[in-house]
Formats: C-alpha cells, sequence, structure tokens
C-alpha cells in the first residue's frame, strides 16, 4: 500500500499488495545521516516500498539509535514493511549489496546510500520512468547543494538527453561515454534542471557513464546481468561495484540517469576510506 495518513496510524494494520519497491539500504557507523535518509524515505508517500536496511557497524545497533528508531517506527506505522538485518562479517561494498538484494523480493529495488535525502515523489518518479522507459535502471544522481552557486558548463557539456528511447550500449574507462561522469559533481544537475525548466513532476532520461548512490533496477534483469555476484574477486577494501554492476546492466538492457532529480548528498565524510582498487579495473582487466 501506499503510505497510509497519521489519522490511520493507530490503526491495526492489514496486509495491501506486495510492494512495488524494495529500497535497499546498507549502512556502517552512521545514525544522523541514516535517520534523514530514511525521514526521505518516509516522504515518499505515494508508492508501494518496503525497507531493507542492513548494518554492518561494530555494535550492530543502528537502529536502536533514537532518530533512526523514530524513523523506523514511522515508516511501519504508515504501513510500510521494514527488514531490519545486521552483517557484521565485512567482506566488502559489492558483498554487501548482494546479501541486501538475496533479501528482496520485489520487483523493482532501489539501491539507497545512508547519506542521501530523497524529495518526495522520487521514488515514483524513478518507477514510473524505469516502466517507460523498459530499460535495466534509472538513476538520481545526488546533488551537494553547497555548490548550488557553482556552475559548472564544461561538465554539464556532456549532457545528451535519451531522445528515441533507452538503448543497450557499452561504457569503458577511455571511451567517450566514460566522459559523462563529470555530470555527476557537485549541484551539476540542478543546473541543468533548471536549464531545461522540466514542468514539476515531471522527468528527462539522459545518458549515463553511470550513477551512485540511488540507483532503481529492475531486478530480473540486474540478476541476469549477475548482480553484484563477482564481489569475490574484489578485496574486502575497494570502490566502484556499483560501476560494474551497472555497465554489465547497460551493456544487455541499457540504463539512464533522470534529472531533475531529487537527490541530494549530505556530504558527509565518505566511509570508504581505502579506494586504492577500484571494482572495474579488477573484473574487467
Amino acid at each position: 500500500m501506499t503510505a497510509r495518513w497519521s489519522g490511520d496510524w493507530a490503526r491495526p494494520r492489514v496486509d495491501g499488495a506486495a510492494p512495488e519497491v524494495d529500497v535497499l539500504v546498507p549502512t556502517v557507523g552512521r545514525s544522523a545521516e541514516l535517520a534523514t535518509t530514511l525521514a526521505g524515505l518516509a516522504a515518499q508517500v505515494d508508492v508501494d516500498l518496503r525497507l531493507v536496511l542492513s548494518d554492518q557497524s561494530v555494535d550492530g545497533d543502528a537502529a536502536a539509535r533514537p532518530a533512526v528508531a523514530a524513523m523506523v517506527r514511522v515508516l511501519e506505522a504508515q504501513g510500510r514493511p521494514v527488514t531490519l538485518l545486521t552483517h557484521p562479517g565485512r567482506l566488502g561494498l559489492a558483498e554487501h549489496r548482494q546479501f541486501l538484494l538475496d533479501h528482496a523480493t520485489a520487483p523493482a529495488v532501489l539501491f539507497l546510500d545512508d547519506d542521501v535525502w530523497l524529495e518526495p515523489g522520487t521514488v515514483r518518479r524513478m518507477l514510473d520512468a524505469l516502466r517507460s522507459l523498459d530499460c535495466g535502471f534509472v538513476g538520481s544522481a545526488v546533488q551537494g547543494l553547497s555548490y548550488l552557486a557553482d556552475r559548472r558548463p564544461a561538465e554539464t557539456a556532456v549532457f545528451e538527453p535519451w531522445a528515441d528511447g533507452v538503448e543497450p550500449e557499452v561504457v569503458r574507462r577511455g571511451t567517450p561515454a566514460h566522459d559523462r561522469w563529470s555530470l555527476h559533481n557537485a549541484a551539476n544537475l540542478a543546473h541543468v534542471a533548471s536549464d531545461l525548466g522540466v514542468e514539476q513532476g515531471g522527468w528527462v532520461p539522459y545518458r549515463v557513464a553511470w550513477v551512485g548512490a540511488c540507483v532503481l533496477y529492475d531486478r530480473e534483469r540486474l540478476d541476469s546481468a549477475g548482480a553484484f555476484c563477482f564481489w569475490p574477486e574484489l578485496p574486502p577494501q575497494h570502490a566502484g561495484e556499483d560501476v560494474v554492476a551497472q555497465w554489465r546492466v547497460m551493456e544487455r538492457f541499457g540504463g539512464a540517469g533522470i534529472v531533475p532529480s531529487g537527490a541530494v548528498h549530505l556530504e558527509s565524510p565518505t566511509t570508504v576510506t581505502d579506494r586504492r582498487v577500484d571494482a572495474p579495473d579488477v573484473v574487467f582487466h
């Protein structure tokens, strides 16, 4: 069901239809950021969703922190199913994402990092885009709003809308398509959106190199492309696992970003401090 309003929060819950989207959130060592992420998720009142939260914190009690626990209670009062997991064995980002995916049941899965706030309506726009475009994934790239006054025309020059539907394509380091990564720096997408003049509630699909932190996949297509099962090839300390998964999906089914994005990066320090191993360099040699 879509979110129940506050007048129904105290009524007994009635199981409704299976969720359209499983939101998969990995977390480690964060509480303020995670609570903000869940608050944004609770504001997605127009879509059927379930939260699957996996905690790799040392004490494994992220969901017990007061602000996080309060947001979990809000989601449950809204009628949203919540699954809380602990996964203490830290074998890397790719393994953690595969662990979350193994607990998903919905036909669409949103991988959402624990330091991203979503504008109300973002998940519905992403789901509408995924269905309309009939592709492997749709991403809402995160924006750092501290850069809102910092226009970077050299970085947004590579913006290219998908005009006639999304097609499969191959992206690798050194190809022109890889140069699109600059689109997702700073607040570039906010500037692109304002220049396009997209009407409220609308969206424009565009070509991406990859999208980080907020990506909605067609579950079946993600699985058929191997998902994150490449994780044993990587050491525990790595980055770029989402790039590998997306490139494989793009080759077979295509993928897109949408603008406006509606996803805001909280600009907290990264928890991935060792980036010497970049997953695409290992997996694609």
